[in-house]
């Protein structure tokens, strides 16, 4: 390649003036000697940096006018040599050598030379660097670091055990997991739990919602830019969150809310376990464990296509479902025991509750979940009074829906057969099913007609 090329344009003469002129402009001191170890060429920034003068060194035998010289060794036993520290009056710098090979048989050898200040400028750069990078690691470190672990997790001896039990084994494996379950959950504290429970606890946990950021700019959040990308681009580009968490764990969360023109770049991440920056040419590896999660049927979304079926596949390596809190009764109150006794206080060490305020909140069906309970509980700590907590001190909605035997103001019962009618309603189409068949079933199931249910869902 190369000298074919432009040796068809030049002289012999014309190219070695070409190749000297070339060989010039470099800013490392060069040194050429032949087969026999006599100096051949010097370009001018070898003078600079040793201050010998060309016409005191070429044509001579290199040993002959630099006593020491290394570079000789090359011609003998063929080796590359690096970092040779060498000195000339004042001068200190290092070298590397080489021999120069043509038709497999040694021919000559080279010299490369640096100034020791720049060695020592450079390797200064390359401290701070080094320094900058370990700083910027530490933050990553901290700003990503896990709060919760599966000792956090409340019923996992009882509602929650096997899915904790299969976390627990997911967080030792390389397979992505997917966790499914409603809204409030504690889907990101079971994430956060196998991150820290595994071998990557170490390493950066970076969670982002998919339905929080505009599809135009997720993008460049997950994979980042280079810089010139496009006009509001930083300066040097911006590193993407699955370069951030390297080695650690990507929580990606609302998963069936990524844009299905993502879709495709996402799984050739998993598949390929390599990124390419928006705007970049180059892709990297990665090693990350990705967990996702969503409240949605990523099995339902597939059939409507707006889901791709290889990556919901790919993304299902080990699958946990976590159940709502009203299918775990004997969980909520092991979840109140627990509020209640963090609730103490120097004033009011203990903080009880009524027994028809337990009552209203186990029967209640907690459509937020344990979210919800959560702010239910703390809602009644503000507004009680003394350190005894009554039915009224509950949410409006927690009292209205948790008993059909107290309310806060007298209901008819017509009121009270429409809200239990909706409230058997509800629970028989969530075992049927929300599709046409279900709803079918359900009515059937009630001895109502469908134009009947589908009344009595819309009062």
């Amino acid at each position: 390649m190369g000298n074919g090329s432009i040796t068809n344009n030049l002289s012999e003469n014309d190219y070695t003036d070409w190749l000297e002129e070339t060989i010039d402009s470099i800013n490392d001191g060069i040194l050429v000697i032949d087969v026999h170890g006599v100096v051949q060429f010097v370009n001018t920034e070898y003078t600079n940096i040793t201050g010998v003068h060309p016409d005191t060194i070429v044509g001579k035998p290199l040993k002959d006018v630099r006593k020491g010289a290394v570079l000789p060794k090359a011609l003998r036993d063929g080796k590359r040599r690096e970092g040779i520290y060498r000195r000339e009056g004042q001068t200190e710098y290092v070298i590397d050598t080489a021999p120069v090979y043509k038709n497999e048989e040694i021919i000559g050898a080279v010299s490369v030379c640096k100034s020791l200040n720049e060695v020592h400028y450079l390797t200064k750069e390359l401290k701070k660097s080094k320094e900058q990078l370990l700083r910027l690691e530490n933050t990553v470190g901290h700003m990503y670091r896990t709060r919760y672990t599966f000792d956090d997790i409340v019923g996992k001896d009882n509602g929650l055990k096997t899915p904790v039990e299969t976390a627990k084994k997911a967080a030792y494996s390389e397979l992505n997991i997917l966790i499914q379950g409603e809204s409030g959950t504690g889907k990101e504290l079971f994430a956060q739990a196998i991150h820290s429970e595994g071998p990557r606890s170490k390493f950066p946990f970076i969670p982002i919602n998919c339905a929080a950021i505009p599809a135009e700019l997720l993008e460049s959040e997950l994979f980042g830019y280079e810089e010139g990308s496009f006009t509001s681009s930083k300066k040097g580009g911006k590193v993407g969150l699955f370069e951030l968490s390297n080695y650690g764990t990507l929580f990606l969360d609302e998963i069936g809310d990524l844009p299905i023109e993502l879709q495709a770049k996402l799984l050739r991440v998993l598949q390929e376990g390599r990124i390419r920056k928006v705007g970049g040419l180059e892709e990297e590896e990665v090693d990350v464990q990705v967990i996702t999660a969503t409240n949605k049927d990523l099995g339902k979304l597939v059939e409507k296509q707006r889901f791709r079926e290889d990556l919901y596949y790919r993304l299902n390596g080990v699958a946990i479902n976590i159940s709502p809190l009203r299918d775990r009764k004997e969980d909520i109150q092991l979840f109140i025991d627990i509020l209640m006794e963090d609730a103490g206080s120097p004033e009011i060490p203990h903080v009880n509750l009524t027994k028809e305020a337990s009552q209203t909140l186990t029967q209640y069906d907690w459509p937020g979940n344990t979210r919800e309970l959560f702010n239910a509980i703390h809602y009644a700590l503000s507004m009680r009074e003394g350190n005894c907590i009554e039915p009224c001190h509950l949410p409006e909605l927690v009292r209205k829906h948790g008993s059909i035997t107290e309310f806060d103001n007298p209901q008819s019962l017509k009121e009270i057969v429409k809200y239990t009618e909706q409230k058997i309603i509800k629970q028989s189409i969530k075992k049927y099913g929300d599709s046409l068949e279900g709803k079918k079933k359900t009515a059937k199931k009630l001895g109502i007609s469908l134009a009947t249910l589908y009344n009595k869902i819309g009062e």
